[in-house]
């Protein structure tokens, strides 16, 4: 089974449950996700099988669009609901209007620098920053750049703050909650966050694990259907022995990935080109390699 299934994550569950109960349901042992979510979190995980893993490299730049809850006036050492409270401030009732909020919002639309929370799995020298911050170890984190591409306020209720965001890859919204509180001149942490979409992919196509128990491999994109908007390529018999032996084509068009399909319109799976260079990629068809004779 190779393809993508796209699972509307339900709180408690960590990535890797989600991962190890689809291996079960599905009974594929080559499973994989991209872009973790935490376990408290829900909505969009796409779950990659079988040659359908090697996407991922298609997958981890898309850009992604959250809905968060933050709440004021406590700060937490995880920077959401499950960490220990640290900090208590006021919050200022005048700082909440829908006209102010809706403006400190509006500021964090571009590109900035963000520290990443301590409580993350980015590594730093060998280790991911919670097994640190677990330790009580203070290590100094780099901010990596990030890009807000629009950002929308959803409800204000007594001392919590409702937001839908649009982002690039990379972005902890744990962070910009923070940023937002202190900009409301308080502290806050996030409070619940729900994945909309990855991509291409939204929630309104998004299964749970008991609807995939039912649908099985119905509910599987497949390759060729993922990279539908790409452009294809038709290879003749010989060229067809020589890409699937790796052997690079020359082809004179724009830089991109392509479908490759043989002259019988059947689909081989994906190549690169770069400088009219065509290199083999993802290959779904399921047998060996041909040999020159």
């Amino acid at each position: 089974m190779d393809g993508i299934v796209i699972i509307n994550k339900e709180k408690e569950y960590t990535s890797h449950d989600v991962v190890a109960k689809v291996k079960k349901i599905l009974n594929e042992k080559k499973v994989g996700h991209t872009g973790t979510l935490d376990p408290n979190a829900t909505g969009v995980l796409p779950i990659l099988l079988g040659k359908g893993t090697k996407l991922s490299k298609y997958l981890i730049n898309h850009n992604k669009i959250y809905e968060a809850t933050l709440k004021l006036g406590e700060k937490t050492d995880t920077a959401d609901i499950e960490g220990k409270i640290t900090e208590e401030k006021d919050v200022k009732k005048e700082n909440l209007s829908q006209e102010n909020v809706t403006k400190v919002l509006k500021e964090f639309i571009g590109k900035s620098k963000q520290v990443p929370p301590m409580y993350s799995a980015i590594k730093v020298n060998g280790k991911k920053l919670y097994e640190y911050a677990r330790k009580g170890q203070t290590i100094e984190i780099k901010p990596r750049e990030i890009e807000i591409y629009g950002i929308e306020l959803l409800n204000i209720n007594n001392n919590e703050i409702s937001f839908k965001v649009h982002c690039s890859k990379g972005t902890y919204i744990r962070t910009l909650c923070e940023n937002i509180a202190e900009k409301l001149e308080t502290v806050g942490y996030m409070e619940e966050l729900k994945r909309i979409e990855v991509g291409e992919f939204n929630i309104k196509n998004a299964i749970t694990l008991k609807e995939l128990e039912s649908k099985k491999g119905k509910a599987l994109i497949s390759i060729e259907e993922f990279l539908k908007d790409k452009q294809l390529i038709n290879l003749n018999s010989k060229k067809v022995k020589l890409f699937l032996n790796g052997v690079n084509l020359e082809f004179k068009l724009e830089d991109g990935i392509y479908r490759i399909y043989n002259e019988k319109n059947e689909f081989i799976g994906t190549g690169t080109i770069k400088s009219n260079v065509l290199k083999r990629d993802i290959i779904v068809w399921n047998l060996t390699l041909v040999k020159w004779e």
